[in-house]
């Protein structure tokens, strides 16, 4: 009996696997469903937390004490679709700022650069900023730029993430390039990958179901580095019809 059990364990793992979606599949069910919030601009101010070795450059670029476990500012994330998109931080205890900005993935900072940062503006910029003229089109941008990342959209599995099921496309051993998507709403869960410098990023998509952000951006949004956490932005208030200005993105 405990044999035929086993087996029959076996059985059901094996025919759950078989219905993995893959990874073309999960992308372009993605872009449909961001498709789907026909978004063309959107604003969201909240707090912005810096932790690790993220405190000594939020301090260094804000002008503010760096003693402490951690740091808070004020975070300001705007974005016109497509492909333009801004994070402006500042503290209360200084007049100084530091603004990352992206327009069709070139960089540009004003004040002194927060390395978290402009991973975070890259990461939004290109998984809940991207247009491509149709869903289709994007699919296969997103496609492009998760493989230019390593992660290999051929494979697919599935995992649990903040509670939830997600699709993890990408080799599933640890510390190799992938791409999380969660199962139920097909919406970005979390990227991580190592950049051309050898360090290795985790971006963080968390809570699609606050009342600050609906389900068109996540309420917080985290970036790890090397197994540790620099950075979270949670949302306060969000805007998907304002009329963010062309002038936030140009120089």
């Amino acid at each position: 009996m405990k044999r035929l059990i086993a087996v029959s364990a076996v059985l059901v793992s094996l025919a759950a696997g078989a219905y993995v979606l893959p990874g073309g599949s999960i992308l372009r069910r993605m872009a449909n469903a961001r498709e789907e919030k026909h978004l063309a601009a959107f604003r969201v101010e909240g707090s912005v937390i810096f932790s690790s070795s993220g405190v000594q450059e939020a301090g260094a670029a804000l002008n503010v004490p760096a003693d402490r476990p951690e740091l808070q500012g004020d975070g300001v994330l705007s974005v016109k679709v497509p492909g333009r998109c801004r994070f402006d931080v500042s503290s209360p205890d200084s007049s100084l700022k530091s603004a990352t900005v992206q327009v069709s993935g070139k960089k540009r900072v004003e004040g002194k650069e927060l390395p978290a940062v402009s991973v975070l503006v890259a990461q939004v910029c290109a998984l809940l900023a991207q247009d491509a003229g149709s869903a289709q089109d994007t699919r296969v941008a997103q496609e492009s730029y998760l493989q230019g990342l390593g992660v290999n959209t051929k494979v697919t599995s599935l995992a649990r993430f903040g509670g939830e099921v997600a699709y993890v496309l990408g080799d599933p051993v640890e510390g190799k390039p992938q791409f999380w998507v969660y199962k139920d709403a097909f919406r970005a869960a979390r990227l991580r990958y190592t950049d051309t410098a050898g360090t290795a990023w985790d971006v963080r998509f968390l809570d699609y179901a606050s009342p600050a952000t609906g389900d068109w951006m996540p309420r917080t949004v985290e970036v790890w580095k090397a197994g540790q956490r620099m950075v979270r932005f949670t949302a306060l208030k969000g805007d998907n019809r304002s009329a963010v200005p062309d002038r936030l993105f140009t120089p």
